[in-house]
């Protein structure tokens, strides 16, 4: 099995979804653009991308959605150097179709009540749904390994709450692990690196904004 030596996960850059949550109510999430800050955090974090792979062939994996499709293409890989792949089950959490902003809000309240990972928004996904999703991709790229030709790097150009229920899967964090997490930042990068004893680790850990709280201990 060909291994690659790096994963590397990447959220989109900035869309106008970050900075206007009312854009909702006119656009599908799919179809937010980057803005231009987000161009320029893609930008720089391409740099740092092309640094990491240098010559070395890519296996690209990118949710169907706008935002994500542009911050690919503001990363300038070498094309001759990549294969890009769209992969749906990489796309964000759907929040339902058009989006009231007073009535997600009072959803987010009712999720940081119920929990990240078991909340369920009205016509649309909880976190444990994205969860698993993101496992039978990661079934697929498992399966990709097993090609002798298999690029010695992969990258995926996703979503935050997909970077962690990836790391989570991956790791076999528990789902109180998996709710202390924060999201990373825009354009912010996490590297699954393949050590000498063939066990894959996390080059940075994801930032906590409390202590793991499983639910059975208030039980």
């Amino acid at each position: 099995m060909a291994r690659p030596r790096r994963i590397v996960l990447v959220r989109h850059g900035e869309s106008t979804g970050n900075v206007d949550d009312s854009v909702y109510e006119r656009e599908p999430d799919h179809a937010l653009a980057l803005t231009e800050r987000g161009r320029r955090q893609a930008e720089e974090t391409g740099k740092e991308i092309r640094e990491i792979f240098g010559r070395e062939c890519v296996s690209v994996y990118v949710s169907p959605y706008r935002r994500t499709h542009e911050t690919l293409r503001a990363f300038h890989l070498d094309p001759d150097l990549i294969r890009v792949r769209e992969e749906p089950r990489l796309r964000e959490q759907d929040w339902g179709n058009w989006q009231d902003r007073d009535d997600v809000r009072l959803q987010k309240a009712y999720r940081d009540a119920y929990g990240h990972f078991f909340f369920r928004f009205p016509q649309g996904e909880s976190g444990a749904d994205v969860y698993d999703r993101v496992g039978g991709f990661l079934e697929s790229l498992f399966r990709s390994f097993e090609a002798p030709d298999h690029p010695p790097n992969v990258l995926l150009v996703t979503h935050g709450l997909a970077m962690r229920l990836f790391c989570m899967r991956w790791f076999h964090w528990t789902v109180a692990e998996f709710e202390s997490l924060s999201n990373p930042g825009n354009a912010e990068m996490r590297m699954l690196v393949l050590g000498e004893d063939g066990r894959y680790t996390l080059d940075r850990p994801f930032e906590r904004w409390r202590e793991p709280m499983p639910y059975w201990a208030n039980g």
